[in-house]
């Protein structure tokens, strides 16, 4: 019976997405962001669960793909073309965001050296710094948009080594650069609340990308 548990949450995660899309494409595409964050819960949930039940399956893993695809590749696909329909002819281009999408987890399955680091931004952060574009209140023209789809695009495939969360212990010695992540996403989304939320992954950039120099420096 415990073995049905994992995929059982991953199922709720596809089932989110799925419906985010729907409400995306039909009803109000500013709640993209909420379905995202939900889904989000329960794709992080789905692997700790497998991981203390010691339940972890190919089927699980495959399933998990499929949901993020559909959670992380789609729905904020769709949500950045309502944002460009109207305002741009080029509006079909947000689809490039789930192709990208789904050649980074098709990548990620394969590789085996993505289990301390990310080769490329994950697709569930890509997800929350797209959908989270509206906390900024900002206009976003149309140059913007399409700026912003092609350079998450590329970042997906990227071969920037980022920082996983995956700890091995929770002492500061080994994991300084998680920490730090940890700890300064906190205290500047206490300082500037929600609006922080779409800098969050360019902040996880920066410091993924300065503890990667400090690593080959040292």
């Amino acid at each position: 019976m415990k073995k049905h548990i994992p995929n059982s949450i991953t199922s709720l995660n596809l089932a989110i997405g799925s419906a985010g899309i729907y409400y995306v494409l039909t009803i109000d595409h500013s709640y993209a962001f909420y379905f995202v964050a939900v889904a989000g819960i329960f794709d992080f949930l789905d692997g700790f669960a497998a991981r203390l039940l010691k339940v972890k399956s190919e089927m699980g893993k495959e399933l998990d793909s499929l949901a993020d695809m559909v959670s992380f590749g789609l729905l904020p696909a769709f949500y950045m073309l309502k944002l460009l329909e109207g305002t741009s002819e080029f509006y079909w281009i947000a689809l490039l965001i789930a192709i990208f999408s789904a050649l980074r987890l098709a990548k990620f399955n394969i590789d085996d050296s993505q289990s301390d680091s990310f080769e490329g931004l994950p697709t569930p952060a890509n997800a929350i710094m797209l959908t989270s574009l509206f906390l900024l209140d900002l206009p976003l023209h149309e140059v913007t948009l399409i700026g912003i789809c092609l350079m998450s695009s590329l970042l997906l495939v990227s071969k920037l080594r980022l920082i996983a969360l995956k700890f091995k212990s929770f002492s500061w010695s080994g994991n300084e650069p998680r920490w730090i992540l940890i700890l300064g996403s906190v205290i500047l989304l206490l300082v500037f609340g929600w609006t922080f939320v779409p800098l969050l992954i360019p902040y996880y950039l920066v410091v993924s990308i300065l503890s990667a120099v400090s690593l080959k420096r040292g």
